[in-house]
């Protein structure tokens, strides 16, 4: 509803709400470590986000219950900032929208619980069991970040899907240390 509302009502809010490293570490505006979240930079960006979070929070949720899931969620996202942070606490001009750190946290936190089933990607018919897909997720994400142009503005902020991804290996196995022996018990 966020999302829907500052990119077809008031694009303001886009910048209001977006996650600013500088802004939060020097103006103390710490709520755009949520709110970042919340808005995102276009329809197909809040549209690919939500409809990764449809495949793959359910079976999270009966995992790890609500309370449980909400906490992998914006945990994940707190992770992805934390990242971020790191990476850009000079750059007065950093500027990123989007759930998608906390989303590759839930993706993560699939495959620790599921790692044979099957991810497809769009467009390709054959499906890549959960735990390659991970770990391959966590590897491109780390490739791209370290060959990023900082000094150009704009694109995908690799950054933040390496932080939520971590960090949603990390809270799954706080949550819920059996995903672990579930995990091997799979392989």
């Amino acid at each position: 509803m966020v999302s829907g509302y500052a990119l077809f009502s008031d694009k303001r809010m886009i910048d209001v709400l977006a996650f600013k490293p500088k802004r939060v570490l020097q103006d103390r505006e710490y709520y755009r470590l949520i709110t970042g979240g919340f808005v995102h930079g276009g329809l197909g960006h809040l549209a690919f986000n939500m409809i990764t979070l449809f495949y793959f929070g359910p079976a999270l949720e009966i995992r790890l219950g609500s309370v449980g899931f909400l906490i992998l969620f914006f945990g994940a996202e707190l992770a992805a900032h934390g990242l971020t942070i790191l990476m850009h606490k000079d750059s007065p001009s950093y500027s990123a929208v989007g759930a998608s750190g906390a989303i590759s946290g839930v993706v993560i936190s699939f495959a620790l619980f599921y790692p044979q089933r099957a991810i497809y990607l769009f467009f390709i018919p054959i499906g890549i069991p959960a735990w390659i897909f991970g770990f391959a997720f966590i590897m491109y994400s780390a490739w791209v970040m370290t060959r990023k142009n900082k000094s150009q503005p704009g694109g995908i902020a690799h950054e933040a899907h390496l932080g939520g991804a971590l960090g949603g290996l990390l809270l799954t196995l706080l949550l819920d240390f059996s995903a672990w022996s579930t995990f091997w018990s799979q392989m």
